[in-house]
């Protein structure tokens, strides 16, 4: 059996993601979780702090409870998308949409995600563009049964990264960066020669345990650099 809070913290999650709610919609108040679950008031606030807790609402004294934005700052390394680096370091940024195609998971790749197989998923290619000259392919893969509403999604006026980092929360996020060899086809997008050093950053992120998207950015090694800084934990 399921708990009702279980039930409570469940239901409210998928409304968050499926895009049902959005960032900034106000959730129902207390009261009204307490009469239509017909639970206690300590269920319903037990679960909203769950859920304040995973970055998914936020709680406002006296106004109630909204769907949070996204966050961007929960791991070392900042998630954040191309377009936005490119305009905060003051270059020109535009993408094209290369390839978009809805397919289900093989095996391996069903495997190498830990999600079923047969999954339906959004297998995007994207290619960025900054100051005139090719930066990165973007391959890109997002679950549609985490995202539903990315199947109607053009991407026309947004490239995939920003739209999932404004519309889709996330609670845990793994990179993964290495040095690859450029392959033909790659050499071809990016307008370098075959066998020329890359930077690919690998990255998956999920929500609750499901996987969100799982993306390979390759950016040619002497056009790219990933950089950071970072303070020691005070004691």
């Amino acid at each position: 059996m399921v708990s009702i809070y279980q039930r409570i913290f469940t239901d409210i999650e998928t409304k968050i993601i499926s895009g049902d709610w959005r960032p900034g919609d106000r959730i129902p108040v207390e009261h009204e979780l307490v009469t239509e679950y017909r639970c206690s008031r300590m269920t319903v606030s037990k679960a909203l702090s769950a859920l304040a807790e995973r970055g998914m609402i936020v709680r406002r004294r006296k106004t109630g409870s909204f769907v949070a934005s996204p966050q961007i700052d929960r791991t070392v390394m900042d998630i954040q998308d191309i377009s936005t680096e490119a305009e905060l370091a003051g270059h020109e940024h535009r993408f094209e949409i290369l390839a978009r195609t809805v397919e289900r998971l093989g095996e391996a790749e069903a495997q190498q995600l830990s999600e079923p197989p047969d999954a339906e998923v959004l297998r995007l290619q994207c290619l960025h563009i900054v100051d005139g000259r090719p930066n990165a392919i973007e391959r890109r893969i997002i679950m549609l049964d985490a995202v539903p509403r990315a199947r109607e999604e053009s991407f026309a006026s947004i490239p995939p990264g920003k739209w999932l980092l404004e519309q889709v929360p996330w609670s845990k996020a793994k990179h993964v960066i290495r040095a690859v060899s450029a392959d033909t086809v790659t050499a071809r997008i990016l307008q370098t020669e075959r066998g020329e050093a890359c930077l690919s950053l690998i990255r998956q992120t999920w929500q609750n345990g499901r996987t969100v998207t799982y993306v390979e950015i390759t950016h040619p090694g002497d056009r790219f650099q990933f950089a950071g800084t970072f303070h020691p934990t005070a004691i």
